[in-house]
């Protein structure tokens, strides 16, 4: 459990105390059995684990839940594109869509949106700052010995909630309050017991308290259940980090399933490094547990206090919930989060500007990120070819229709993009079939079979549309063969005639080539200074090592074509 309070506010403050009666120390307990209570079993186990996004949790699954029943129109969001198919679709037919004082305001209000993901944002870096943060201080807490935090950092609140894509809701609630509760609450009421004995025992009472003859098995079982608690928070990075990118906020970074059986169970080689470059730059820097703990407890509580005001509006528009129940959720879980909030200002100084620092850092990547991309969509949509444009462009007599299927590559949902209009004026050919394919990944948890494809014609001659869409959990790993054969075989069920799917057929024969536009941004001169750095610096620095929208095709190189184009904006 992610006891920020407990192990930064309270365990601190008794050992701050000086000859400590057993009534402080009993007072103690009183505290770290109620934050217990109230935060991780009432607030996570009980109430937060319900707002799930069809069995994911995390803050960009409560943004992702919100997004299916709120309008985003805020250039800050990408996937704010809604088809009429989508209603259809089962995934999003799930849930109330009533409309309230809350949805109305919120979708009208741009400022509303943009704060609302800034936050959603600033909640998704902290959780990474905490995955870095939580090995740091779980470790070397349970090998020192010194701190009393190796028995106390056992699955976090915050990576339970985000780890549900791993496992059971009702296997989390069932383990967390029969078995972890108890345990935790009986682990502190026996080190309080040994304490009113030996009350200078305080900075080492988990360890003193252990009998000499199972000292080193509980020493290697505490060890042990400081890597589990690692190894959960780490889990937990990668699950938010691939909801981000998926609902395009995130660069591209390269998602590996390491189960077959279960979707959830991912493995991000690029965040793993990187968390773990923090991690050991943070032990060589603060040496001792206390300024690490410091940073992991702001960390912790800045996270939950964004779970509450997130899942307070999921209260608002989709629960239907009553005024007074809101408020009954609201109210208290915010007081005792804030009142931990104020209590660790003083701590800011002593290590707890860390998890800014490191917020920062990723908030800089996720919004130059989601401001270029956004800012990139909005010009495909204002230059998009016409269709009596694109009709005239085909119908030239100097342009050469190459036999062939072309899959045209493309991030516009809607419309054919301006690179179209480039290919075709740089190479004066277009293949005599051409599919214009969107990959697009929805804000929902995951797209059945049967909805995996939407395809439909154009309305010119053998010009196709094409959506390939995902959920944010899905799996985009497939072979190139595979999405070739399904897409064909859609293009023949919707052919009206038997030439015309003769035509496909042979012209599936003659060879498929995939072209995909390379967009390269540039700020106006005009601009301002922020929008330089944000756009030819930061943003064309992450489109450059982030990995290709097409990496997940498995296409030969032989097949592939890239067409390079320049925008100022």
């Amino acid at each position: 459990m992610e006891i920020l309070p407990l192990h930064l506010s309270v365990l601190p403050s008794a050992v701050a105390l000086t000859n400590p009666t057993e009534e402080d120390l009993l007072g103690v307990l009183s505290l770290v059995f109620w934050t217990l209570t109230i935060i991780p079993l009432a607030k996570y186990t009980f109430i937060i684990l319900h707002a799930d996004d069809h069995g994911e949790g995390g803050t960009f699954a409560l943004y992702s839940y919100l997004c299916r029943h709120i309008n985003f129109k805020n250039k800050l969001t990408i996937q704010n594109t809604r088809l009429e198919s989508d209603a259809s679709m089962q995934y999003y037919t799930q849930g109330s869509a009533i409309k309230t004082k809350t949805k109305n305001f919120i979708e009208r209000s741009k400022v509303a949106q943009g704060l609302l993901t800034f936050f959603v944002m600033l909640g998704t870096s902290m959780v990474i700052g905490d995955g870095a943060l939580t090995p740091a201080t779980s470790v070397l807490s349970a090998l020192a010995g010194v701190q009393l935090l190796s028995s106390k950092i056992t699955t976090g609140s915050e990576a339970m909630f985000a780890d549900m894509g791993h496992f059971n809701k009702k296997a989390i609630q069932l383990a967390f309050a029969c078995f972890v509760y108890p345990s935790m609450v009986i682990s502190y009421a026996g080190e309080v017991a040994y304490l009113t004995r030996h009350p200078d025992h305080i900075p080492t009472a988990y360890y003193s308290a252990i009998p000499k003859p199972v000292y080193w098995p509980m020493f290697v079982l505490a060890t042990l259940a400081a890597t589990i608690a690692s190894q959960s928070m780490i889990s937990a990075t990668f699950s938010v980090v691939k909801q981000s990118l998926a609902l395009g906020c995130f660069p591209r970074v390269n998602i590996k399933q390491t189960s077959s059986k279960h979707e959830g169970q991912i493995y991000c080689p690029e965040i793993n490094y990187a968390v773990m470059v923090i991690c050991i730059g943070l032990v060589l820097v603060f040496k001792t547990g206390v300024e690490i703990g410091n940073a992991y407890g702001v960390a912790v509580v800045w996270v939950m206090i964004i779970s509450t005001f997130l899942v307070t509006l999921v209260m608002l528009v989709i629960w239907e919930t009553k005024f007074p129940i809101i408020l009954a959720f609201f109210v208290p879980f915010l007081f005792v989060e804030g009142v931990y909030m104020t209590s660790l200002l003083r701590k800011i100084p002593q290590g707890g500007w860390v998890p800014f620092a490191i917020s920062a850092f990723f908030l800089v990547i996720m919004m130059s990120w989601t401001s270029g991309r956004s800012k990139k969509t909005a010009f495909d949509a204002e230059r998009k070819l016409s269709m009596t444009e694109f009709s005239s462009i085909l119908s030239s007599a100097g342009l050469y229709r190459p036999p062939g299927i072309c899959f045209f590559c493309t991030d516009l949902v809607n419309g054919i993009p301006p690179i179209v209009r480039h290919y075709i004026q740089s190479t004066n050919s277009l293949r005599e079939i051409t599919v214009i394919v969107t990959i697009r990944t929805l804000p929902i948890k995951t797209v059945l079979p049967e909805e995996r494809l939407d395809v439909g014609k154009i309305g010119i001659d053998g010009v196709y549309r094409c959506l390939i869409q995902f959920g944010y959990k899905d799996s985009q790993s497939f072979e190139e063969g595979d999405i070739v054969a399904s897409i064909v075989a859609k293009l023949s069920e919707i052919s009206n005639t038997t030439d015309e799917a003769d035509k496909i057929r042979l012209a599936l024969e003659k060879g498929v080539v995939f072209v995909a536009g390379r967009t390269i941004l540039k700020s106006k001169e005009r601009n301002g200074w922020l929008s330089h750095l944000v756009i030819d610096y930061f943003y064309r620095f992450l489109q450059k090592n982030s990995r290709s929208a097409l990496s997940s095709l498995k296409i030969p190189p032989g097949r592939y074509m890239q067409v390079g184009m320049q925008y100022e904006i």
